[in-house]
């Protein structure tokens, strides 16, 4: 059976249209993957800048319990400090105290003490 005109034309609109559907597969293969390169461009780029701001934040942090273990170290040895001039100081006072105390207390035993001698001698005679 021969085949007709109309044949060959659906024929050849066919495989146009097959050829035309292979094009937009490849192109929709072509985009896809530009498409995945893009956004593995993207997030390599993203992962470089996180690893940097991590980097940063690394040294930040190293930086800042540096000078806060100075800070500290400085602060427990000005308190130090102070606490030995307060205590020299109370030490100084109470050092005073005693010797206006001993002051006092040895002119009041001599006094008693003379006055004692006084007694013993005059009873004596």
């Amino acid at each position: 059976m021969p085949l007709s005109p109309w044949h060959y034309t659906q024929a050849n609109t066919f495989g146009a249209v097959k050829m035309s559907t292979s094009e937009k597969y490849v192109n929709s293969l072509t985009k896809i993957k530009e498409a995945e390169e893009k956004t593995e461009k993207e997030v390599d780029e993203q992962k470089k800048k996180v690893a940097e701001e991590l980097r940063n934040f690394e040294i930040n942090v190293t930086q800042s319990i540096t000078v806060a273990k100075r800070d500290g170290e400085k602060l427990v040895e000005s308190s130090i400090e102070q606490a030995r001039k307060k205590a020299s100081a109370e030490t100084e006072k109470i050092v005073e105290e005693a010797k206006n105390k001993a002051k006092t207390i040895s002119s009041t035993i001599d006094s008693k003490t003379v006055k004692q001698i006084i007694d013993i001698l005059l009873k004596e005679v």
